[in-house]
Parts: structure tokens; C-alpha cells; sequence
């Protein structure tokens, strides 16, 4: 069974999706995913606690059970975001090397567009080779903020 629940944060309503298992999704917005029942579950409870801490600058690292759907691709890209430590970025030149596939660049912007577990999946880490902020789902102001959390010293 899936479960689906909302919090608010400082960057707005998330929805967060999991099973009996594992966080499956994290969106920007109020998103009833379909076949889910709308409860707030143990895991739930305690992914909405751990992005409080983070958006208070309490935590760097997430610990919590992650099944993101997608492809073998896809899941290389995530994987390797979840490598990217707190308060770093790397470019998307930089994942497709991480993962055995220089020449990616664009499809790994395209499964950074897909991650479903957003923040969690730190995809927010991800910039454009020369530097600027690149695309976000949540949107670059988001992305922004994020960043800004992460490193205060950074001007973006």
C-alpha cells in the first residue's frame, strides 16, 4: 500500500509519498498521487521531522529508507547524487563522469529532472558547468534557497 501526506515548510507544501518500506516520493506541491491513501504514517512522520531539521540547518545527512522508481539509468544519476556532500555542488559534466558515461551530460539533466525524492535525492547540488543555476522542478528560487541553506557564503 502507498501512503501520501503533506507538511509545510520553508520553501512551501511538500507532499510526501512512501509505502510500508520506504520514502517513494517528495514533491513541491500538494499532489495526491494515485491509488494512495492520504495517512500520516511512522515514515512519514519522520522524513517531515528530518526536512524540518535540515531546513533549520539541524542536519546535513538524511537517514532514511529510499526507493525511487525509475530507470537503471536514472537510478546510476541518483545514486550518485546521494554522493554529493552537504553544502557542495557538482556540475552535470561532473555526474555523467561519476557514472562511467562522460558524453551524458543532457540525460543526466533530464534524470536530475525526474528524481522523484527531491531534496532528499539532493538534486538541488547539481549546476550548470560554468557555474549558474540550471533548472529546478521546484524552481530556481527554490534551488536558490537550498543552496543558500547549505552555504551561506556562496552568492548565487
Amino acid at each position: 500500500m502507498r501512503y501520501w501526506d503533506t507538511m509545510e515548510s520553508k520553501i512551501g507544501t511538500l507532499t510526501l509519498v512512501c509505502d510500508e518500506e520506504a520514502i517513494l516520493g517528495l514533491e513541491f506541491q500538494v499532489t495526491e498521487p494515485e491509488g494512495a491513501i492520504r495517512e500520516r504514517t511512522p515514515l512519514i512522520e519522520q522524513a517531515a521531522l528530518q526536512i524540518e531539521e535540515y531546513m533549520e540547518g539541524k542536519r546535513v545527512k538524511f537517514d532514511l529508507p529510499l526507493r525511487p522508481e525509475g530507470t537503471k539509468f536514472q537510478m546510476q544519476v541518483w545514486d550518485s547524487l546521494l554522493t554529493i556532500p552537504y553544502g557542495e555542488v557538482r556540475s552535470y559534466k561532473d555526474i555523467a563522469v561519476a557514472i562511467g558515461n562522460p558524453k551524458a551530460c543532457r540525460a543526466v539533466g533530464m534524470a536530475n529532472n525526474r528524481n522523484p525524492i527531491s531534496i532528499i535525492i539532493p538534486c538541488h547540488r547539481v549546476i550548470g558547468a560554468n557555474g549558474s543555476l540550471v533548472g529546478y522542478g521546484g524552481g530556481l528560487p527554490i534551488k536558490t534557497k537550498l543552496l543558500k541553506l547549505e552555504d551561506s557564503k556562496r552568492t548565487w
